[in-house]
């Protein structure tokens, strides 16, 4: 590459070169200046740092204009309207995390903490930006590592570590499974660049290689998503993980990781789709994601049910809203890739405010079990209010952002060319299964708003930046339910001038 280049991939790069100065300075200013100070103003002065750095890249995301790519880079970074938006989304999600871990106490090491979740989000960012196999792999594991430590980041109880393991394990043996595939697919193509694999494999005959490389990509990526039946690791790491890095995984992981399943499945398996549409099945990659959406929901709406623990009853949801964020993919169209982003962008900010407000009640309370919740519009309003909004909006119920967050997944899908209505038969089994997720999530706004407690019990002392959150992620929610195009208008121009 010549000068010429090393400028465009230093501009192109901007926003994550902020993030990682950010994440040193962070470590360099808790290591070197405050290690002595309270442990309050170490938080306060690191959370701010962090939050400013992430700030800083977004306005650079939203001055820059145009796509681009590096030269000769074969989409190992390319910087286009729709990947800009994305790490938009994801920045602003490390934002909300940072302010959720401001009050939280489980660990001294405030630097290595921020500066691991400030490392992961960089990983994302470049995961979201990248069209070659090669990078892919790289930025999913920048993106893994600092994930796994966050997760053993409490010393102080044997869950985490547990937890930890467990993500670990399964995440290695993920890996595992995606590079092989990866490997089969440039040893077909001869090239690591999505829209190369997509012409090499167009016209080609769907012979074992390829339903192997198939299998493995998705078995790879459906670990990231937790979706059935790769999801063995959410419920033990959403309960054992400190409550700020559960959220994160469950939302900017989540985000980043769909983002790049679509992409790699719509770009890269062109012309291997197959279909998924009922009395119409053809192989592909298609009818493979059609059945562990169909897994994912089942299993993750009914097993939500026997859960008495709310972080467990989320990790459920969250494989159940899995397969849900699947039926996008399978529309396979501009129409679903619009209603995916608009998803899992909703889900995962009720998610951060749901993990929030069960994070405080726990605290309060020393257990996060439905019984805790006990009483809770009266103990803490606010924790009470925000959590039926957050609740209410992932199960879907008008007017909040949930609702339209289905309503334009399930439009994509009927919307698609699959013959008799397409995915009819896969949309039906969603919306039969939401009203089963509304019984799991009316479960938990029982115990706050119906079960009484004793007229002695005191206030919940829930920290102020929680409560502070909380209503602000809440008040988004209802506003992106009143409003849905203030978000789903800029995610269609993103799409069109990226040209799809």
């Amino acid at each position: 590459m010549n000068s010429f280049n090393y400028l465009e991939l230093l501009r192109l790069a901007a926003p994550e070169a902020i993030l990682t100065v950010t994440a040193l300075l962070v470590l360099a200013a808790d290591l070197l200046v405050m290690r002595e100070q309270p442990l309050r103003s170490r938080q306060l002065i690191g959370s701010l740092l962090a939050a400013l750095g992430c700030l800083a890249a977004i306005i650079v995301l939203a001055a820059t204009d145009g796509a681009f790519n590096v030269p000769d880079g074969l989409g190992m970074l390319v910087s286009s309207p729709l990947t800009r938006l994305a790490k938009e989304i994801i920045l602003a999600l490390a934002i909300f995390t940072v302010a959720f871990a401001l009050e939280q106490r489980f660990t001294e090491h405030i630097g290595e903490f921020l500066a691991l979740v400030l490392l992961s989000t960089l990983g994302m960012m470049f995961l979201v930006s990248s069209e070659d196999l090669l990078m892919l792999f790289v930025a999913l594991e920048l993106t893994s590592l600092p994930l796994y430590a966050l997760t053993a980041f409490n010393k102080r109880a044997p869950r985490p570590a547990e937890a930890a393991m467990k993500y670990f394990l399964f995440g290695g043996m993920a890996a595992a499974f995606l590079l092989f595939g990866f490997s089969l697919l440039y040893g077909m193509s001869g090239s690591t660049n999505l829209p190369q694999l997509a012409g090499a494999l167009q016209g080609r005959p769907l012979d074992p290689l390829v339903v192997l490389a198939l299998v493995m990509v998705v078995a790879g990526f459906g670990f990231k998503i937790a979706a059935v039946p790769f999801h063995l690791w959410a419920p033990d790491v959403y309960q054992g993980a400190p409550a700020p890095v559960a959220a994160y995984i469950a939302s900017g992981s989540k985000v980043a990781s769909f983002v790049i399943l679509a992409k790699v499945l719509m770009i890269g398996f062109v012309g291997v789709e197959g279909s998924a549409a009922a009395r119409h099945f053809v192989p592909g990659w298609m009818p493979l994601v059609a059945v562990v959406a169909t897994l994912s929901m089942v299993l993750g709406n009914f097993t939500a049910i026997a859960q008495s623990s709310v972080r467990r009853l989320l990790a459920y949801s969250a494989i159940a809203h899995a397969g849900n964020m699947l039926l996008a993919i399978l529309a396979n169209d501009r129409a679903g890739g619009a209603s995916l982003i608009f998803y899992v962008t909703t889900y995962a900010i009720a998610t951060i405010g749901a993990f929030a407000v069960a994070s405080a009640v726990e605290d309060a309370t020393g257990s996060d079990s439905l019984e805790s919740f006990a009483g809770l519009h009266r103990r803490a309003p606010v924790l009470a209010l925000s959590l039926a909004v957050f609740l209410l909006s992932l199960a879907g119920i008008p007017p909040l952002a949930g609702f339209f967050g289905k309503f334009y997944v399930f439009a994509a899908a009927l919307g698609t060319k699959q013959g008799n209505l397409g995915l009819l038969w896969l949309v039906i089994l969603a919306i039969a299964l939401s009203a089963v997720s509304l019984y799991y999530y009316l479960k938990v706004l029982k115990q706050a708003f119906v079960v009484p407690t004793a007229e002695d019990d005191p206030p919940l002392a829930a920290p102020l930046s929680t409560q502070c959150l909380a209503a602000f992620l809440a008040l988004v929610i209802v506003l992106l339910g009143c409003f849905p195009s203030l978000l789903l208008d800029r995610i269609l121009a993103a799409l069109t001038a990226s040209g799809f």
